[in-house]
């Protein structure tokens, strides 16, 4: 099959300035790129001077698990998305042994949603990628390796430091799923059980991952009052394992700390200075999306799922937890971060629970006649800690900041699912150009493109991904920069962009004319 773009305005992922011309497929590979060859073309597409850009990346994604749902993947595809980094946040779905598999398909429930549409008995990264493999989904599929669930295999779900025959044992798990093709090892420092490692157990779990040249992506510890000591930390286990350092979702969360944002770039340029590999990626929200659990003091999570019901149902253990909510700032508090009126949910399991669907913690204590704190217990224990919340907790000056750092590239961290989700899954890229770009003109449209494609392809070592070149996978992007645009809003939030033609992965159209083919033709990306 051969195709041809004509009359294009080319934005290659590299930053360099955009110029016309034309783009020639054959199958999934791009084979010119400004002057093609003079061929006998099945497909010939004229953009109308439109953009023609990579495929945009989006290195934070929750798809997981609701690719077996819809392995089109409509939410991310309808933006430009044709491929996606999985795996994050240190609790995923592999390596999963089997006497686990209850108790962390509700652990991971609020982030990464709830699907009978998969056999759970995978056990291992190979298992998993298989999985994502038979499925065909809509856009590229890489992996990382999900820290707790390496520790869970290893030794549970309790709060201890590990042995030094325990650190070992993690290690060699790290080494099989590295060698199953994942791309590096996540973590999520404010969920369990990753939060009860210490530095040490890091710093060696990331030597075996860097034996691989992978990548160690963290959800650092505090992305808040403590964010200053937690990169201090991450810069420890990369100066110590040599391996390259990936902030998730890089934000400040503590009002308090406001102020600090160009304090940590600093940090940033000097932990490079000093040979450490530093990035991070953002998206452009000043809200965030995650479980309703993390409201909790990581020590209520000790022991999993089951244990943090048991407390939940003791007035004692309540009493405890709420006096360590308003008066405990030593670990990533949201109801200090956000208050208990910008924290607001998006999902559910229960039908009778859907009323509270976007009301704000507050209102739902209203509503019932309670005090906030035990609403949000009862909520909590009532869906068996399978709860998605939206939080405001940031800064426009601070998202535009970190927007304008070398090190930063785009995400969506969008979580998939039914609800009322956060708009970062179906808009964030569309917006970043929308308001970034075209609105408040702080980047060039060159740069935008390139922390949406090259900028992460190099960040993840994804090979001939996010740029156009030939001999590169044909996962491309047409588009009207003068149109596109995020529909979604945070009250109406399932909505397409618009303003996006076309949509390529590996050569095929998944988008034509701004609608969904019906053709699946992505692949999973092995390390």
């Amino acid at each position: 099959m051969l195709t041809k773009i004509e009359n294009a305005i080319i934005i290659d992922g590299s930053g360099e300035k955009s110029y016309k011309g034309s783009i020639a497929i054959q199958d999934d590979l791009i084979i010119g790129v400004g002057n093609v060859p003079d061929l006998t073309y099945d497909i010939v597409i004229d953009a109308k001077g439109k953009v023609v850009s990579p495929g945009f990346i989006d290195t934070h994604s929750h798809s997981d698990l609701m690719v077996f749902e819809d392995p089109r993947i409509l939410p991310k595809i309808m933006q430009g998305i044709t491929t996606e980094v999985l795996g994050q946040d240190g609790i995923s779905m592999a390596p999963l042994p089997e006497k686990y598999i209850d108790v962390w398909r509700r652990n991971i429930s609020g982030i990464n949603g709830y699907s009978d549409k998969i056999d759970w008995n995978y056990k291992t990264t190979k298992g998993y990628l298989k999985l994502l493999y038979n499925v065909k989904p809509g856009s590229n599929l890489c992996y990382l390796i999900p820290h707790g669930n390496v520790r869970m295999e290893v030794m549970g779900l309790d709060d201890r430091p590990a042995t030094e025959q325990e650190i070992e044992k993690m290690k060699d798990v790290i080494r099989r799923e590295m060698e199953s093709g994942a791309i590096g090892m996540s973590t999520g420092l404010i969920y369990t059980p990753c939060t009860y490692a210490n530095t040490k157990e890091l710093i060696e779990l990331c030597k075996a991952v860097k034996e691989y040249d992978g990548i160690f992506v963290t959800h650092q510890r505090s992305e808040g009052n403590n964010i200053i000591k937690s990169m201090e930390e991450t810069f420890e286990i990369g100066e110590k394992s040599g391996v390259k350092i990936h902030f998730s979702h890089f934000k400040i969360c503590s009002k308090k700390l406001w102020d600090k944002a160009e304090y940590l770039i600093e940090m940033i340029h000097k932990a490079e200075k000093e040979g450490i590999s530093v990035s991070f990626d953002q998206y452009p929200y000043i809200a965030g999306s995650t479980t309703l659990g993390v409201i909790l003091p990581p020590w209520v999570h000790d022991g999993g799922n089951d244990k943090l019901m048991e407390r939940l149902k003791d007035p004692v253990e309540r009493e405890k937890i709420t006096e360590d909510i308003k008066t405990n700032t030593e670990w990533d508090n949201f109801i200090d971060f956000a208050g208990f009126d910008k924290i607001f949910i998006t999902s559910v399991t229960k039908k009778e629970n859907e009323k509270f669907l976007g009301k704000s913690l507050l209102e739902i204590a209203e509503m019932q006649g309670k005090d906030p704190y035990n609403a949000s217990y009862d909520l909590i224990l009532d869906e068996q800690n399978s709860v998605g919340m939206v939080d405001y907790y940031g800064t426009e000056e601070n998202v535009k900041l970190f927007i304008k750092c070398e090190e930063m590239n785009l995400c969506t961290d969008g979580l998939l699912g039914p609800g009322k989700p956060h708009p970062r899954v179906y808009g964030s890229f569309p917006r970043f150009l929308r308001k970034y770009y075209r609105e408040e003109k702080i980047i060039s449209l060159e740069e935008a493109i390139r922390k949406m494609t090259g900028k992460a392809a190099d960040t993840f070592n994804l090979k001939k991904r996010g740029y156009l070149k030939k001999g590169y996978y044909a996962d491309l992007v047409i588009f009207d920069p003068n149109t596109i645009a995020d529909v979604a809003t945070f009250e109406n939030p399932i909505a397409f962009p618009v303003g996006i033609d076309y949509v390529f992965v590996n050569g095929i159209i998944e988008v034509e004319n701004s609608n969904h083919t019906g053709k699946r033709n992505g692949s999973v990306i092995y390390r």
